[in-house]
């Protein structure tokens, strides 16, 4: 919005390299676990080896599309004898019956690589279509909706990447690439810091620190700015302890709309630079509440550890 203090921001994933790279050790995985390093006895038994055909990647639903890339990958990586034709393009909104790539080639190829494709299609899909429920949910806001490191362990660039196209914000990718002081770090350092330093805003300031020798320390090529310091509180009191240090983002962990509203108060008044990220609790019924208690950002475990498959099938086309 106008006349907004500048802010740091976290590093947002599209598909290059590193995500393609995942994606690829996934893939074989997934082909590992489907055939056990052996065959489709199936396959093998009722198609003749040179039959040839096509099918249709077909949209069951209405929905956001992601992973288009990710299926092509599929047809690489498995070596199949077929071809690989997208007609949408990730973080488009697709209509039930609506064809979304073609593959054709080998038969026996098709069916043996079927099931890993659409699992891939179907998953990414269903982060990107939930992800856009949310962002749907509070239009007109000035908040916006951002994900979790609550991913599918080997999953995160790839889930985060179906964020992004469902038209959320990616938070930390890694513990390696931001700071975010939570309860239990704070436990640890009150119990350990002196008389003299045992308050939220030391801990803040002790981040900072960090942030600043890793700045020095780490290459151009691991990011080499100095990396977001942002902590966790749960309570009013708990924020004005700590606005004075000047985090980067004080995550409201649990907070009511009410008690939000109550925190942008306080921080207007103190540290306008600070962005109020809520989390815990956050529903698609009451995320608009959350938004219109003038937070800057919501984050939501949600949009990728409690994903609902996007229905996409397989449809044979001769």
């Amino acid at each position: 919005m106008a006349n907004e203090p500048a802010r740091k921001e976290f590093s947002q994933i599209e598909w290059d390299d590193a995500v393609q790279d995942d994606c690829r050790q996934i893939i074989r995985l997934a082909v590992r676990e489907d055939l056990d390093r052996q065959q489709d006895w199936t396959t093998l038994a009722l198609v003749p080896s040179g039959k040839t055909g096509a099918a249709n990647v077909v949209s069951r639903e209405q929905g956001v599309v992601a992973g288009l890339p990710a299926a092509a990958l599929v047809v690489e990586e498995m070596n199949l004898s077929a071809q690989w034709t997208a007609h949408a393009a990730d973080g488009e909104i697709v209509s039930p019956g609506q064809v979304l790539a073609t593959v054709s080639g080998s038969l026996r190829d098709l069916l043996t690589a079927e099931r890993i494709l659409l699992n891939f299609l179907g998953r990414l899909s269903g982060v990107a279509t939930g992800t856009r429920a949310f962002v749907d949910a509070i239009a007109g806001r000035r908040a916006r909706i951002f994900d979790t490191r609550k991913t599918t362990p080997g999953w995160r660039r790839l889930e985060k990447y179906a964020v992004r196209r469902g038209g959320g914000w990616n938070h930390r990718t890694g513990l390696y690439d931001a700071i975010l002081i939570k309860d239990n770090h704070l436990a640890s350092f009150l119990e350990d810091a002196s008389q003299d330093t045992s308050t939220l805003a030391a801990a803040v300031e002790a981040a900072r620190r960090m942030a600043k020798d890793v700045r020095i320390t780490r290459n151009a090529a691991a990011g080499g700015g100095e990396m977001i310091v942002e902590i966790e509180v749960d309570t009013l009191a708990q924020l004005k302890e700590v606005l004075p240090a000047l985090p980067d983002i004080v995550l409201l962990d649990n907070m009511t709309p009410a008690e939000m509203a109550q925190a942008v108060k306080q921080r207007d008044a103190v540290a306008g630079s600070v962005a109020l990220e809520a989390s815990g609790a956050i529903r698609l019924e009451n995320v608009a509440d959350v938004a219109d208690s003038g937070v800057d950002r919501i984050s939501i475990g949600a949009l990728t550890h409690s994903v609902r498959c996007f229905d996409i099938g397989l449809d044979w086309a001769g």
